[in-house]
């Protein structure tokens, strides 16, 4: 079975940074997939945070994080990353990576999906 796999979530003060992971197994040909991180707060809509193309060229981000996170893969290590710098307490949530195949970036994001997702990692921001 396809397996995602989320790591480096924690808690953090304002202003600090984190860095995401989310390594796949079993996934064939894991570089023909769009991937990409999506948050989920209690008692709200989840939203698509950040998504990349399948060839790592384009990229989505909710106007939000721009400029503070940083989505990026290593397609030899089948792992996704979210860079995520100078955090808000309006960052907290439950962030989950996702991979659907070939799937552009801005669609990818734009909806939760019937998509390959992770059990997710939580991130606490304090202010």
């Amino acid at each position: 079975d396809v397996q995602l796999v989320e790591s480096g979530g924690g808690l953090v003060q304002a202003g600090g940074s984190l860095r995401l992971s989310c390594t796949a197994s079993e996934l064939p040909a894991f570089d023909d997939y769009g991937v990409g991180w999506f948050r989920k707060v209690p008692g709200k809509e989840g939203e698509g945070v950040s998504c990349l193309s399948w060839n790592g060229i384009s990229t989505y981000y909710l106007n939000s994080v721009k400029g503070r996170f940083t989505i990026s893969r290593d397609n030899a290590k089948n792992t996704l990353y979210l860079q995520m710098d100078n955090l808000k307490p309006e960052d907290t949530g439950m962030y989950y990576c996702a991979a659907d195949f070939r799937m552009n970036p801005f669609h990818l994001c734009r909806q939760w999906g019937d998509y390959y997702w992770g059990q997710g990692t939580q991130v606490n921001v304090s202010s």
